[in-house]
């Protein structure tokens, strides 16, 4: 075994087939990633069935191709890491095997990572974490403020009690006639409309950082069904800024009082929605007085991919938290406290 951390990560929780090979946990060496987006977009959402079987086709070369463009082999590494859960149990269990095939055969430790934790811990590929600190997690099956005192603790202190925010865009899109995925599509929508339709804010109970976003997807289909019906023309550009104008306004809001609250030092963002450029935009401008580090991950550590998994598994490699071979895939894993 080399003296130096390199840790092999697998992700395969949806519909990326991704593997990457990170040292110390900040260091990409190489960081591939294969996506299944144009195999799903005629369905208009992922197909668990096409998900499995693409993971299948790719997890090998996807591997073998991570390994390659880090110039290491099998026997540099200090251990192998995969997502395992929470995701779809068919996709995520092509990954833990293909992890658990290479532990074996290399006789390597093996470490099970949960996917938000990876999310989280992608920020510590660009800077270390300074604690304590708030994570805005926003993704397509998550919405969830998560408050760290220190590595690998994690206190869930607001979520989604209906709709994650990436699932309310993908309807949205949807109803609006555009592509799967639908935020991105709505992002760059939103850029040329106006907040003219005032869509509601969900703000629960004043003490609470709970997120809901059914009430404005109703709204919105709503709007655009009634509009029809009467024969009028609401713009796609307008219902695009005025939904995502609520999105946005709830989700920096709550974080700001959040990170007050707590007396954080950092806020991360984390999670596929973090490409949003409208959220991007709104969170530096809340905190750009603020004496609070903003950390927001480059687009490519954003969406589904190993580099994040390799950087949370080198925590629990420090304290030798392993897996054993019975290791299994766990669609409903809960955020765990190491």
């Amino acid at each position: 075994m080399n003296e130096r951390e390199l840790i092999l990560a697998i992700e395969t929780s949806c519909d990326e087939t991704s593997a990457a090979v990170i040292e110390s946990g900040t260091t990409i060496l190489s960081n591939v990633v294969s996506s299944q987006i144009d195999s799903h977009k005629r369905f208009g959402g992922v197909v668990p069935e096409i998900a499995s079987r693409h993971h299948v086709e790719q997890i090998t070369v996807i591997v073998e191709e991570a390994m390659h463009e880090a110039g290491v082999d099998f026997a540099d590494l200090a251990a192998v890491a995969v997502t395992e859960g929470p995701g779809l149990v068919g996709a995520l269990l092509i990954g833990v095997n293909a992890a658990k095939a290479i532990a074996f055969a290399h006789q390597l430790p093996l470490i099970g990572v949960h996917h938000i934790a990876g999310h989280i811990y992608a920020n510590r590929l660009l800077k270390e974490l300074e604690f304590p600190l708030l994570a805005l997690v926003v993704s397509g099956g998550h919405t969830e403020l998560i408050y760290m005192e220190n590595h690998g603790e994690f206190e869930v202190i607001g979520e989604t009690r209906d709709d994650a925010v990436g699932e309310a865009y993908d309807k949205v899109a949807r109803t609006l006639g555009l592509p799967y995925p639908g935020g991105p599509h709505i992002d760059r929508l939103a850029v040329n409309g106006e907040d003219t339709l005032q869509f509601p804010r969900a703000w629960l109970e004043p003490d609470s950082f709970d997120f809901s976003f059914s009430g404005l997807k109703s709204a919105v289909i709503n709007t655009l069904h009634n509009a029809k019906q009467r024969g009028e023309n609401v713009q796609a550009e307008d219902v695009a800024a005025s939904f995502q104008a609520s999105v946005i306004d709830v989700l920096v809001t709550k974080t700001k009082k959040a990170a007050e609250e707590y007396k954080v030092r950092q806020v991360l963002l984390a999670g596929g929605v973090a490409a949003n450029k409208g959220l991007r935009t709104a969170l530096e401008e809340a905190f750009f007085k603020e004496p609070i580090d903003l950390v927001i991950p480059p687009l490519s550590l954003c969406t589904d991919n190993a580099a994040m998994i390799g950087a949370a598994a080198s925590i629990k490699f420090k304290q030798q938290t392993f897996a054993g071979m019975d290791l299994n895939g766990q669609p409903s894993l809960e955020l765990e406290n190491d």
